[in-house]
């Protein structure tokens, strides 16, 4: 199978200029190119460009995929809105790292397949689901952090008695971009499942509850918001408030009972789930098979109840079937017989169907293919 890349860059803040679009085309005559968005493929050749430069300098979002397994997500949030302090006690490992820029902090999440991936068209538009990942971070909602940690823990990137970083509220509830982006990086949902016990619901906010915020605010924090909204500054200020409303509002204490938890001890939390799930399956599965069975046991006793009230004619049916010297009607032929051997044991006359079988094989026993049909049927020997 030949090699295939899949590069795909987004802006989202702010446009490429003409002059910067004119540069990235210097790196690839073929990519695709718009004032938001660079993208190219590969089935030969390497992409010419350096993928973190491009994110400090260009780029808020970078989707890679390889169809020998690696995939990268690398996301670009402003520093005001995502600290670096914030982030780093989730970004600890090569699964999930976060380094800064004077103005940015840049998130790459990668994963690669232990033995090569299955490569999927549908994977080259991931990055459109991906994208509402940075929107929620930008507002304070740290889960897509904690799911790259976990990424972290599952390829065994810290030690058994490491601490797990704050468990953000709402980890049993996801978004459907963080449900894309866990099933992205492959994390194990039973994993998700054993940590978010320990994660509170998200707080929901209301008019009342944001306009209560609003009130309580300092009114120099309120004239500075609106003074960088004028002065053309606020792309990011509905996040830098909405971060801040939701702190105000998330719980500052953990789900009673619970505390830092290991990561041995979440690992094996996940084991003890997946065993769990496997054991029930096997449940469902054996309950299923016996229904399907007793179903068709009644089916059986049914067909063989009426074949008897007609168990004369059906032997006469048997005798033009063998007759007939076709191979097709012969697999009618015993399948028949079958069905009279077992009326005849259920009638407790397994002798009289036996002798009327030997009958049968010694009358037409220069039918070769009609014996051989007998013999696998066990009708013969």
């Amino acid at each position: 199978m030949s090699e295939y890349q899949h590069y795909e860059f987004q802006a989202i803040d702010r446009p490429l200029t003409e002059q910067e679009q004119g540069t990235l085309r210097q790196y690839s005559s073929r990519a695709t190119i718009t004032s938001s968005r660079f993208q190219v493929d590969y089935s030969w050749g390497s992409f010419k460009g350096n993928a973190d430069e491009w994110m400090e300098r260009y780029f808020d979002a970078f989707l890679y995929l390889a169809n020998w397994g690696t995939r990268e997500l690398m996301l670009r949030v402003p520093r005001r809105v995502l600290p670096l302090e914030s982030a780093r006690p989730y970004c600890a490992g090569h699964f999930a790292s976060a380094r800064a820029t004077p103005d940015f902090v840049v998130l790459s999440f990668c994963f690669e397949e232990e033995h090569g991936g299955e490569w999927v068209e549908e994977e080259r538009d991931r990055l459109a689901a991906l994208l509402p990942v940075r929107a929620e971070l930008a507002v304070g909602d740290l889960r897509a952090l904690y799911l790259a940690w976990l990424g972290c823990a599952q390829l065994g990137e810290f030690d058994d008695e490491d601490a797990e970083p704050p468990c953000p509220p709402g980890l049993g509830s996801l978004s459907a971009a963080l449900e894309s982006l866990a099933d992205f990086l492959r994390i194990d949902r039973n994993l998700i499942e054993a940590a978010a016990i320990a994660s509170p619901e998200l707080p929901a906010i209301d008019d009342d509850a944001a306009r209560r915020w609003i009130s309580a605010l300092p009114e120099a924090e309120k004239t500075e918001f609106l003074l960088r909204l004028v002065n053309g500054a606020g792309a990011h200020l509905r996040a830098e408030l909405l971060r801040g409303l939701h702190e105000s509002r998330a719980s500052a204490e953990p789900v009673a009972g619970t505390r830092a938890r290991t990561v041995g001890e979440l690992l094996r939390s996940a084991q003890r789930r997946a065993e769990a799930g496997r054991r029930q399956e096997a449940e469902r599965a054996a309950r299923e098979k016996a229904g399907l069975e007793q179903a068709a046991a009644a089916a059986r006793e049914r067909h063989l109840t009426a074949l008897a009230r007609r168990e004369g004619e059906a032997w006469r049916e048997l005798d033009s079937l063998v007759a007939s010297k076709q191979p097709r009607k012969y697999d009618e032929a015993v399948a028949l017989l079958i069905d009279l051997r077992d009326v005849c044991a259920l009638a407790g006359r397994q002798a009289e169907a036996a002798a009327r079988t030997a009958r049968l094989r010694e009358v037409h026993a220069k039918k070769p293919g009609l014996i051989e049909r007998l013999r696998k049927a066990g009708l013969a020997t």
